[in-house]
Parts: C-alpha cells; sequence; structure tokens
C-alpha cells in the first residue's frame, strides 16, 4: 500500500500542529493554493490569451443623485477587446520555438534515435506549452510509458499542478499533486468532478475532491509509473518536469495585465464617446426648474441635458453647448499603451520604424534586444528541463546521452548584408546548406542530385572538346559571388 511522503520530515510541514495527518495537511494545501493569488495568476493568463479579458464585464456607469454611481442601459456600453497580449505570447513563443530543435551527440545512430523520441509531435508539445509557460510561468511535462510500452509525454497545465519542492531554488520535487476537472453526470445532469492525483517516487495516489475533502478514487486508488504485464515499476525521480519562462516563474501576464485593461478601456470608451451623438451637443434649458449638482450629473450623462432657472425671471430658452470628442488624443494614448505592453512584456514591434526601406542589421539586432535578453533566460530554463528529461530517456534507451541542444530562433536578417560580408571574407559554404536556404526547394538531396547530373554532363561534353581546365565539385563546396 503506498503512503504519503512525510511532509515533516522535509520541512514543508513544519509550521503545523504535529498531530496533523498527511491527508489533512494535502487538503489544508490544496485549499489554500486553489484560491491563491499566484494560481489566480495563472488562469487570468490563460484567459486573457484567449481573449476573455475584463473588460467584458464592464458595466455602464453615471454619476447619480447623491453623487453615488449608477448603472444605466440606455448609453452605448462598447466592450472592446484587442489583444495585444495574447499577440506578445505567440510572438515570444514563435521566436524561441517555432523551428524544429536539435539535438547532437556526435553520434550519428543516437542522433536518429533521438530524433524519433523528440518527433514532431513531441516539439510541438514544447512549443504549445512554451505557451502556457509564458501565460503561467511554467509548463509540466509529465512522462509515462503508453500502451505499447513507448515512452511517451502529456502536457499539464501550470494551474494544475501544486509543486513541494524540496530546495528553495526549485530545483526538486519532493511531491507534486495534480488538480484538474472531469466531465460527467449525477443522474440525467452535467457535473463537473474535481480529480486529485499525488505524485511520489512510491508511484501515483488518486482522490477525489468533495466539499475540500480527498477522498480515495474507489477505482483506481494508486497506481505505479510503469507496468511490464502485471508488475508495476516506478522511477528513482518523479517523472514531472517543470519548464519555467523565468527562473522566478512569473507568469507574462503579471507584467502587462494592467496596460492591456487600460488599453481595452480606451478603445471602448473612444467608441462609446464616438457613438453619443447626442452627447456631443449638451441641451441648456433656461427658467425650467433649477437642480443639486446629483441630478445634474446623472441627466447630463443620461439625457444629454440640464435644467437652469435664472434669477431675474428672464423668458425661458434652449441654448446649446458643443462637446467635441478629439479621436487625436486617444490615438497618442492608444499608441503609447500599445508600445508600453510591447517595452514590459520584452517583445518587438514588427511595425518599428527602423525597418523601413533597406534595414541593416544594427538596427534590426537593436529591435530584437529586448525579446532576445528574454528568450536567453527561457531557453537557460528550457535546458535545465530538458538534462532532468534526459534521466527518462536515457533510462528508456539503457545510454547514457547527454546531447547538445540548439534552439533556432526564427531572427529577422538582413540576407544581402550577410551574403556581401561573406563574399568579403571569402567564405566557402557547402552547396547543400546554400540549397536549403532556397524557399522553393523542397527536397533538398534531391536538388542536389540534379545539380550532380548537371555537373556531369558539363564535364563529359568539355572533354569532348578538349576542355582541361581545372574541375571544380560542386556538390561539395561554393564560393559565394
Amino acid at each position: 500500500m503506498f503512503i504519503l511522503p512525510n511532509f515533516f520530515s522535509t520541512g514543508v510541514g513544519k509550521d503545523l500542529p504535529t498531530n496533523i495527518t498527511d491527508k489533512q495537511f494535502l487538503e489544508l494545501e490544496i485549499r489554500r493554493w486553489k484560491f491563491s493569488l499566484e494560481r489566480k495568476m495563472q488562469l487570468d493568463g490563460e484567459r486573457y490569451y484567449n481573449g476573455d479579458h475584463d473588460i467584458l464585464k464592464r458595466k455602464r456607469m453615471v454619476i447619480g443623485e447623491g453623487g453615488t454611481l449608477q448603472q444605466v442601459d440606455n448609453l452605448p456600453n462598447n466592450r472592446i477587446v484587442d489583444n495585444q497580449f495574447s499577440k506578445l505570447v505567440n510572438q515570444k513563443a514563435s521566436y524561441l520555438l517555432s523551428k524544429p530543435m536539435t539535438f547532437e551527440t556526435g553520434n550519428d545512430a543516437d542522433d536518429v534515435v533521438l530524433g524519433e523520441i523528440f518527433n514532431q509531435n513531441f516539439l510541438n508539445k514544447i512549443k504549445n506549452g512554451g505557451i502556457d509557460a509564458l501565460c503561467g510561468g511554467l509548463f509540466w511535462l509529465y512522462v509515462y510509458y503508453n500502451e505499447q510500452g513507448e515512452l511517451s509525454f502529456q502536457r499539464f497545465k501550470p494551474y494544475e499542478i501544486l509543486p513541494f519542492w524540496k530546495d528553495s531554488d526549485h530545483t526538486e520535487l519532493d511531491c507534486a499533486v495534480r488538480l484538474y476537472e472531469v466531465e460527467g453526470y449525477e443522474g440525467i445532469y452535467p457535473k463537473i468532478y474535481e480529480k486529485v492525483e499525488v505524485f511520489t517516487k512510491d508511484g501515483i495516489l488518486r482522490f477525489d475532491l468533495i466539499n475540500n475533502a480527498l477522498v480515495e478514487d474507489v477505482d483506481s486508488p494508486h497506481g505505479y509509473y510503469a507496468y511490464v504485464g502485471d508488475k508495476g515499476f516506478n522511477w528513482e525521480q518523479i517523472p514531472l518536469i517543470a519548464f519555467k519562462a523565468n527562473a522566478q516563474e512569473i507568469p507574462l501576464i503579471k507584467r502587462v495585465k494592467c496596460l492591456q485593461d487600460a488599453l481595452n478601456t480606451m478603445q471602448s470608451d473612444l467608441l462609446n464617446n464616438m457613438q453619443e451623438d447626442n452627447r456631443n451637443t449638451v441641451l441648456v434649458i433656461k427658467n425650467f426648474d433649477g437642480q443639486d449638482l446629483g441630478e445634474f450629473r446623472r441627466n447630463l450623462s443620461v439625457y444629454g441635458a440640464v435644467k437652469v432657472r435664472s434669477g431675474d425671471g428672464a423668458d425661458g430658452g434652449v441654448e446649446t453647448l458643443s462637446v467635441e470628442v478629439n479621436a487625436q488624443n486617444y490615438d497618442l494614448v492608444l499608441k503609447t499603451l500599445k508600445k508600453a505592453i510591447i517595452e514590459n512584456g520584452l517583445g518587438y514591434d514588427a511595425k518599428d520604424d527602423r525597418l523601413g526601406g533597406n534595414a541593416n542589421m544594427l538596427n534590426i539586432k537593436s529591435m530584437y534586444s529586448d525579446i532576445d535578453l528574454d528568450a536567453d533566460n527561457m531557453e537557460a530554463e528550457f535546458k535545465a528541463a530538458f538534462e532532468k528529461l534526459m534521466f527518462f530517456v536515457n533510462a528508456y534507451l539503457n545510454k547514457s546521452l547527454q546531447p547538445k541542444i540548439t534552439f533556432n530562433r526564427d531572427t529577422l536578417i538582413n540576407e544581402t548584408e550577410v551574403i556581401d560580408n561573406l563574399v568579403k571574407l571569402g567564405v566557402r559554404l557547402p552547396n547543400e546548406l546554400l540549397v536549403s536556404q532556397v524557399p522553393f526547394v523542397n527536397d533538398v538531396r534531391e536538388t542536389l542530385d540534379m545539380l550532380k547530373k548537371e555537373q556531369e554532363e558539363q564535364d563529359v561534353y568539355a572533354q569532348a572538346f578538349g576542355n582541361t581546365g581545372e574541375k571544380v565539385d560542386n556538390e561539395k563546396s561554393n564560393v559565394l559571388a
């Protein structure tokens, strides 16, 4: 039978009463974490990425009687979402993870084996996990064996995992709890059930979370990480690996949420003011009742009219006050907010003026400086995670591989300037590398075979006419010119 790890010996529960059970401790920790600000920020990150912003719940309020705010329904209440946060996340994830990573061991056979494990399906998991890491600070990769006995990987959301770390640097897990929801039915009515999995070095414990209490899952109360026939096995380490966006595990939404909310508000307010045609002209009705300040503000907001009474008993009348909406002021603020989101989120502006005309590499590097800095930090954290992942890969392969991992970034370059510099240096590059960069070439090897055949035909023709000049092997190398 599995038991929970001794939390008190590791110091995790050292501030709790000594008579508390491990199960009670977990229930308290899950309840605290479930409604914590940390988890809320992770949920907000995914919510904002998907376009569900706070502006969508905004109500139109005006100052009413007594100076209190009142909700009104007869005024425009646009809720515009200008999702710069989603654009920023996609930009940063694509910059670092859109191109396939390379794993080099120095042995072609081992490279092929790793390529089969770290295939396109795996690389897609890492790219999508990179989006989760940017939204929530980190994502989790679970290592397991599938029904065919093959090493497989499952991605967990950041807000699903409650980790218990052994160290303050968050490098080694003592235990981890996964909280997730499943859809089901209670009778004929749909219901959401909360499930809990506890990952320890002794295996997995499974529970149902009912009214914040852990109830053992009767169908599958516990299990091993791997099975060979009916026999179960566990890893020496917990097969749950944290891929962090940064060492502090800070979600990107924490840097830019207030700016994104301000941008949405300004966009919505601009459209509200442009649609309030009758509010652009305020009617002043003379000698027709006076108003207190609360009633004045409400009538001005709701009806676009105010009533005043003169002291000399003059005849009544109606005058107008024109109120112009200066869209240029809004435009200036909107541009400032978008720029601030890019700068605080450490992204880049693809419409930067420095890209106009024939942008040189110095300008391009300057534009990419912020995103490069953030990508460097994220790459370092991901490489550390891959080192931990290789423990499970090596156990599966029965090898001791430590591959060199290269992240191929999707960086804009001035190709003409780069080629000119290589020509000036007299650099010789393999034809295979040059052909691979041609956009309309799909099969590099086939293209090289065609070039080789063409060269052989030219050599036969030259020999037939007595041309004994030096033969250049175009298949092996080429001088840029």
